[in-house]
């Protein structure tokens, strides 16, 4: 097998636990890779785990308030190359989105609070992100907290409607963003 079978495989693999109602029923031709995202179709999608908790500014945040919208949940950390690389892509993307019912929320993990607001100045994040040194929400995801950044896109409903692991580009991110964010709310 080559080494992009082998790395597709994978990512497949370690997804599925993410996208468990993709698994349902063994259904999986119902989910596709897409610009390195794995996407399912709405009756495959399996519920999100509970997000919430402190965000860097002190206030509270809970996913289930934005049910309703199609929210971008993205895992990152001040100390993490590839998150920094992506972090334009990431604005870019809320920015041509939020008008369409798209939140995001960043979740920074193994950080210092300094640090990460220092990120967030720096890159010039205008959204939301929880404080979570020790991970527990990307553990929650089946994310280990020192291999991001992951990606995931819950549809309307909170279910986990696209995943990807690995840095995104906002030619990749947008377009999945854009139909999950099209789709009628069921």
């Amino acid at each position: 097998m080559n080494a992009r079978r082998w790395t597709a495989a994978l990512l497949a693999t370690a997804t599925t636990v993410v996208l468990a109602g993709c698994a349902a029923g063994g259904d999986e031709q119902r989910c596709v890779t897409r610009d390195g995202f794995l996407e399912c179709a709405p009756d495959q999608r399996g519920a999100a785990p509970k997000v919430s908790g402190e965000l860097l500014d002190g206030s509270s945040y809970d996913v289930a308030r934005d049910r309703g919208t199609v929210v971008v949940i993205n895992f990152w950390g001040s100390w993490c190359n590839p998150c920094r690389a992506e972090a334009d892509d990431l604005e870019n993307t809320y920015q041509a989105t939020k008008a369409a019912g798209v939140t995001f929320v960043g979740i920074n993990v193994t950080d210092s609070r300094d640090k990460a607001k220092a990120f967030e100045k720096t890159y010039k994040v205008t959204y939301p992100s929880l404080f979570d040194p020790p991970g527990r929400t990307a553990l929650d995801f089946e994310i280990a907290p020192n291999a991001i950044p992951a990606t995931i896109v819950l549809d309307r409903e909170g279910r986990v409607a696209a995943l990807r692991r690995g840095a995104v580009i906002q030619e990749a991110l947008q377009p999945v963003v854009e139909r999950i964010a099209a789709e009628d709310a069921r």
